[in-house]
């Protein structure tokens, strides 16, 4: 049985919306539907954002007999009442490369909200794969709905809102830009032997074959992809990416896993313009002694393994990055 909240259209306020969120999107029939639950103020941080919803699900309150669902029309009509953060920066990453941590580190401050890969986001980006007619620009005002629920001011200490993006978002970086012109993008990677690797012992969904749709990453619809080579076209993709993104958008920081986390921390709070107090940096430097996705085991890192030849486009990509982000470097500093 489906209790559909366009019943309480016309009773619409700020204060009934509150900790509400659009947590999925699905089409259904040829419609989308937008699927909406109750946070109670859940502290949104977990890893991954679909941690936090199964938490947030297993709430006994939650147990009832009926689902939220609205038209897509009543997200963006209702996001207008939401008092929220604008957000502070986007953080695009390759997968494997600390993104994770970096999202748990900036959670430890209560003035961070912290979204790390949250699922209607990508469900709302790639809407246009599965609904015939969707254009970037309905999904552009979708999406900038949905983050002003996800950035709502729940216990009013919220200051600055941080989004790490799914890896593969990094090629909607010029619908992504157009909405936000003058938010930071971080870019952030890791040499591609090591990613590779990690893809290796447990592959993400963007590195099983067919799980996102391939024009995403600029691959052939009609081609089948190799199993085993798909992860390095993967990687190369991104890497492309972030060459094109680094060399025109000026807003955006490159910035490589082998600086170490809290250098990389640093430079993130430099390039927002925001500070960090001792006592968190000191947080997050006993946090960065710990797995960034099972934060009660302690961090060791992963053997290292022949790389394939075939990441040897991704390897010279990588190469190409990392002179580009010294050069960046110096340009940033010349200009502090």
């Amino acid at each position: 049985m489906i209790w559909s909240l366009n019943y309480w259209r016309k009773k619409m306020t700020t204060d009934f919306m509150q900790g509400w969120i659009p947590y999925k999107i699905t089409v259904d029939d040829g419609e989308a539907l937008c699927h909406w639950i109750d946070t109670g103020n859940q502290a949104f941080s977990e890893p991954f954002f679909q941690e936090t919803l199964g938490k947030i699900k297993g709430m006994a309150r939650h147990r009832f007999f009926f689902n939220s669902v609205s038209g897509l029309t009543l997200l963006e009509e209702w996001a207008e009442a939401v008092d929220y953060v604008e957000p502070t920066a986007f953080i695009f990453h390759i997968s494997r490369c600390g993104s994770t941590l970096i999202s748990q580190l900036l959670s430890l401050d209560e003035q961070n909200v912290s979204l790390s890969e949250v699922p209607v986001f990508d469900n709302i980006l790639r809407l246009k794969y599965k609904l015939p007619g969707i254009t970037d620009e309905h999904t552009s005002r979708l999406f900038k709905a949905a983050i002003k629920f996800y950035g709502q001011k729940r216990t009013g200490s919220e200051k600055y809102l941080f989004i790490k993006t799914d890896s593969w978002h990094v090629h909607f970086h010029k619908q992504l830009r157009a909405l936000y012109p003058d938010t930071p993008f971080i870019l952030l990677y890791r040499a591609p032997d090591k990613v590779f690797e990690s893809h290796g012992n447990l592959r993400g969904i963007q590195m099983v074959p067919g799980l996102i749709e391939p024009g995403i990453f600029g691959f052939d619809e009609d081609e089948i992809p190799d199993f085993f080579i798909h992860p390095a076209n993967v990687i190369t993709s991104f890497l492309k990416k972030y060459i094109d993104i680094a060399s025109k958008d000026k807003l955006s920081l490159l910035l490589n896993y082998n600086e170490g986390m809290i250098t990389i921390m640093d430079k993130i709070a430099s390039f927002c313009n925001i500070a960090f107090s001792m006592g968190l940096r000191q947080k997050m430097l006993q946090r960065t002694a710990y797995h960034s996705k099972y934060p009660d085991q302690v961090f060791t890192e992963q053997r290292n393994m022949p790389a394939p030849p075939y990441l040897q486009e991704a390897t010279e990509l990588y190469d190409k990055v990392e002179v580009l982000r010294s050069i960046t470097a110096r340009v940033n500093l010349d200009m502090s």
